[in-house]
């Protein structure tokens, strides 16, 4: 029964290596390997993240609005000015010779406070605009570090399994000898050979997860390379207040509805209008045109069912961007919570690591010399082994962990690598 099993698992194993070497080599095909570069950093590679960004766009249609509400709060004028030209006859009507010319130019005039409302409203769009695209880099950079430290954690993956293939190879053709010399069974041949082919296929696993990490990486940031190094050193102490990159656009918004508010409050009402005119006329049975000019004012008043729908929906406005607002703030200090605590349980779990990976690599030394000499089988060797490269694999995970989860804390403090 147990050599049945052992044939069996044989099968399954050499069926999944063929598999994933199938997968593997179509990807090989699609995406070169990305190179280390020593002269590459992660600050230097976000210039090119950010520019790859897909909502650069909103970026450039930003700075438009902000350069039309400076040019509307420096304009002469509150608004266009208007020509209204008219021609009156009695043609049609009591027919005694009556023409009338006129043209009229209006011209608004600015409410009392009203230019100083929108300029405030345009410093605030622009400065709003900056945080933004502030906000915009810094997000740049998490999705930066994300990719790069998933390179790392796969590429550790990759050459532990490659190893762990390398070591089941060595312990296979080391029992191969021993059976031929009589020492061993042929169904100890059969499990090293098993466990080569499960080394093997994990390893092909591996080496596909790496390449997909690899190709995120160069979509995000369109480079082939990668830094050699991607270590930070840990920020201070964050601070979830107004001037956080992730917080500054929304404080932002928050101020300039206000303003928006206060604009609204001063132009409850329209614009007053200043008319100029001229009028060149004949009246019934004269034979002299006669010409004339004039001046009038039009001053609209205020109403409710103009201000109140305005006002209304100024209000509504700057709710929605406190609410925003504040969201963001339990977001951001709920991301800062979680980033000091992994740092910490990492580092804890890491000296923890580091001894049991010692115990672990003196037990498998220990073991291989009890094969060599007969005292204990093989399924106790591998077994040991395993729980060996086991140990080392997170040893290595906790040691990139812990420089990713450093990364992570810096993200949320706000810092660029």
């Amino acid at each position: 029964m147990k050599l049945y099993s052992s044939v069996f698992s044989l099968r399954i194993a050499s069926a999944l290596l063929l598999m994933f070497a199938c997968v593997c080599a179509h990807a090989e095909e699609e995406l070169e390997r990305l190179q280390s570069d020593s002269a590459l950093t992660l600050g230097g590679v976000l210039q090119a993240t950010f520019e790859r960004d897909p909502r650069q766009p909103l970026l450039q249609a930003g700075a438009g609005a902000v350069a039309a509400r400076d040019k509307h709060a420096s304009a002469l004028l509150p608004g266009a000015p208007a020509v209204n030209l008219n021609h009156q006859t009695d043609v049609i009507g009591s027919g005694r010779n009556l023409r009338e010319w006129g043209a009229t130019l209006e011209f608004p005039v600015w409410l009392p406070g009203q230019k100083t409302a929108r300029e405030a409203v345009a410093r605030e769009a622009r400065s709003g605009l900056d945080a933004g695209r502030a906000g915009l880099l810094l997000d740049a950079a998490g999705r930066l570090r994300e990719a790069f430290w998933d390179v790392a954690m796969s590429r550790n993956a990759a050459e532990l399994a490659a190893r762990r293939a390398q070591t089941a190879l060595a312990l296979e053709q080391d029992v191969e000898r021993r059976q031929q010399a009589g020492e061993l069974a042929k169904t100890d041949v059969m499990l090293a050979k098993n466990e080569t082919l499960q080394a093997q296929a994990a390893q092909l696993r591996a080496e596909a997860e790496l390449k997909h990490a690899e190709h995120r990486w160069w979509m995000l940031t369109g480079l082939k390379s990668i830094p050699m190094q991607g270590d930070e050193k840990q920020a201070g102490e964050a601070q979830a207040d107004d001037n956080h990159p992730l917080l500054a656009p929304s404080a932002r918004r928050v101020a300039l509805m206000r303003e928006e508010r206060n604009l609204v409050k001063v132009e409850r009402r329209e614009n007053p209008q200043l008319l100029l005119s001229a009028r060149h006329d004949r009246g019934a049975f004269d034979n002299a045109f006669d010409n004339s000019v004039g001046v009038a004012v039009r001053i609209p008043l205020d109403a409710e069912v103009r201000s109140a729908p305005m006002m209304a929906r100024a209000e509504m406005d700057l709710a929605q961007a406190l609410t925003e607002h504040e969201q963001r703030r339990l977001e951001l200090l709920t991301a800062m919570h979680e980033a000091e605590h992994n740092l910490e349980v990492t580092r804890r779990e890491l000296v923890l690591v580091e001894e049991q990976n010692s115990l672990a690599q003196e037990n498998l030394n220990l073991a291989r010399k009890a094969f060599t000499l007969g005292e204990t089988d093989l399924v106790h060797l591998m077994r040991v082994q395993a729980l060996a490269f086991e140990a080392e694999r997170a040893l290595q995970n906790s040691r990139i962990q812990l420089q990713w989860d450093i990364a992570r804390y810096n993200q949320a403090a706000g810092v660029l690598p």
